[in-house]
């Protein structure tokens, strides 16, 4: 078992951090490309969305902040992006395997764009118009709102958390109720999801009443980002967020031990405890992957989500962002992008799950689609092909066998098969109500042609599960086909350095701000001068302000100190063993 480093001290996790990266296994050879050639190629490259390499965007200089041309293009099996900038060629890497990365462009969905926004920028200076402006082509998916700058861990890489001395931001439930209901009126669909964030959320006394406005306000998926330190050591409050409306822990776990997961290695078997005599809610566990430092743990990871699938839900990847002044060597050692992570986990699984089996997460455009013809209702997922990607596993427990849905579900088929009859049920919408009963009865019977039986998990109702989820396309449906499966995701959020404008045009997980404005991920946290920083300060209590409303409060009381007792205490624990020790290698 690795040393635990940070026992006896609030975790930052510098210590760890530095034990990882004693010796590097890997480094990246970013290529090197001159003025002229970078030119010659930016004069040659294809300019529509989803065109072939080499294929010009937009990028942003991590220096100067300029928005200037930029090219992505292919070298040795791997795809890049480079750009010219005042302080020279920058070059970074794009996706590791150009393969996947044309099989994902494949699926590119594009559709309307937004009919309503709530800026008056033309968005013509793109990422710098955000509010959502013109430009913006999708809608919310997945609306964020930062409860509070407090945390009570102090990594050393954070951005986020206040400094004793520094503005504390928490919005007020008014400017909180405000910010859902903007996001709601988006048109042609408002958003239906919502994530509490931080800095750590449950550090905010109010937080049932706030999940509860939510609940009011429309929401059907309320989930709460959280390294769930509270969640621990206070099952009281884990029973109060599920009883709120809570569906999701949405939960830091960035490996399987001490030393990759130093912020909440010890107290995730409490957390699960608490969270199964709850009765939920469903935990979504979150690594942050690095190149280095805990990639090659990500096979663990899932194989550690599988032991636990009664209350783990899924899991979702996010490749670093190197967000800040960053040295190449730096992004050279720590940088992994999506098809890097999909190799590790090939690698790490002996192939249970493969390349093969990951979708981009536009297909489900394709799939909205049908539901928007059948239903007249829009459910819309028009994220960049580069931006995402998914997949589904089953597991067999008689044969101890993980499952992925391509195994023995022709997806592409199915979406190919969907799309065709969406095309037929908009022919059929004169035709009237009868007609349209027909062609949906007629795609649930022809559903069977797409699935093959033996390849299936034995003794689960798979067909029966799916079927329902398209029969129904509610929330409840796709409720109980996700307790009997685990979700994994993946989501590389961008930085200066492979910032690409057309991504964030396709952006679809939103900052909510209480000067009225919703903005994308990747401005929010890249250009946070503008943004994050800017607004946040606006909205926050002075230090005075804030210990006046708090006297009793102090910088120190919100950190939790991990005392070597507590840690010895867990290691020797029966608890401590049934969730790390005692569980099954499925991809042995």
């Amino acid at each position: 078992m690795a040393e635990n480093l940070s026992a006896g001290e609030v975790p930052s996790g510098e210590k760890e951090f530095e034990a990882l990266t004693k010796r590097m296994r890997e480094i990246i050879e970013f290529p090197e490309i001159s003025e002229e050639e970078f030119e010659e190629m930016l004069k040659n490259a294809n300019r529509g969305y989803g065109e072939p390499l080499p294929h010009r965007t937009y990028s942003l200089c991590p220096e100067s902040r300029r928005v200037v041309p930029a090219v992505v293009w292919e070298k040795d099996g791997m795809v890049w992006i480079t750009k010219k900038c005042p302080e020279g060629i920058i070059t970074d890497l794009y996706s590791e395997d150009v393969d996947l990365y044309y099989r994902f462009l494949r699926w590119k969905f594009e559709d309307k764009k937004l009919f309503s926004v709530n800026v008056p920028n033309t968005g013509i200076n793109c990422p710098f118009d955000c509010g959502l402006c013109a430009r913006h082509r999708s809608h919310t998916n997945l609306l964020n709102i930062v409860l509070t700058n407090r945390c009570n861990l102090s990594c050393w890489y954070c951005f986020f958390y206040a400094r004793e001395g520094e503005p504390v931001y928490e919005p007020t439930l008014e400017q909180i109720r405000m910010m859902l209901r903007n996001a709601k009126k988006e048109n042609p669909i408002g958003a239906n999801a919502v994530q509490f964030t931080g800095g750590e959320p449950t550090l905010r006394d109010d937080l049932i009443e706030i999940i509860k406005i939510a609940k009011e306000e429309g929401y059907d998926h309320v989930q709460l980002n959280t390294d769930g330190i509270r969640l621990a050591f206070e099952p009281e409050l884990v029973k109060k967020i599920r009883e709120a409306g809570v569906n999701t822990l949405y939960l830091s776990y960035d490996g399987m031990t001490p030393q990759t997961n130093w912020k909440n290695h010890w107290e995730i078997p409490l957390i699960f405890e608490n969270v199964r005599k709850a009765g939920g809610p469903g935990i979504v566990l979150v690594p942050t992957l690095i190149r280095n430092v805990n990639d090659h743990e990500a096979g663990a990871i899932i194989n550690f989500g599988l032991n636990h699938l009664d209350i783990v839900r899924g899991v979702n990847f996010q490749p670093i962002s190197l967000v800040g002044r960053v040295p190449k060597k730096e992004r050279q050692r720590f940088r992994i992008t999506i098809a890097g992570a999909i190799k590790k986990i090939e690698e790490q699984t002996n192939g249970a799950i493969s390349r093969d089996d990951w979708y981009p997460i536009p297909i489900a455009g394709y799939i909205a689609r049908f539901f928007e013809a059948f239903t007249g209702k829009h459910y819309y997922m028009t994220s960049h092909y580069a931006c995402g990607a998914a997949t589904y596993v089953f597991l067999d427990k008689e044969e101890k066998k993980v499952i992925p849905i391509p195994r023995f579900i022709d997806v592409e088929g199915f979406v190919e098969f969907l799309v065709e009859k969406a095309e037929e049920i908009e022919r059929a919408r004169f035709k009237g109500l009868a007609k349209l009963k027909a062609i949906g009865e007629t795609v649930f019977i022809k559903f069977k042609q797409f699935y093959d039986e033996k390849y299936a998990p034995k003794g689960l109702d798979v067909l029966g599960l799916i079927k329902n989820a398209f029969m129904h396309g509610n929330y409840d449906a796709l409720g109980q086909f996700h307790t009997k499966t685990l979700f994994l995701g993946m989501m590389h959020f961008m930085d200066e350095y492979n910032y690409d404008v057309e991504r964030v045009e396709r952006c679809v997980i939103h900052y909510a701000m209480p000067d009225g404005r919703i903005v994308p991920f990747c401005t929010f946290n890249v250009i946070p001068e503008i943004y994050r920083d800017k607004v946040q300060r606006q909205f926050s209590y002075s230090w005075e302000e804030w210990k006046k409303l708090h006297p009793d409060w102090d910088y120190k009381k919100d950190k939790y100190f991990r005392t070597r007792e507590f840690v010895e205490k867990m290691k020797n624990s029966e608890l401590y063993r049934k969730t790390y020790i005692d569980i099954v290698n499925y991809f042995e």
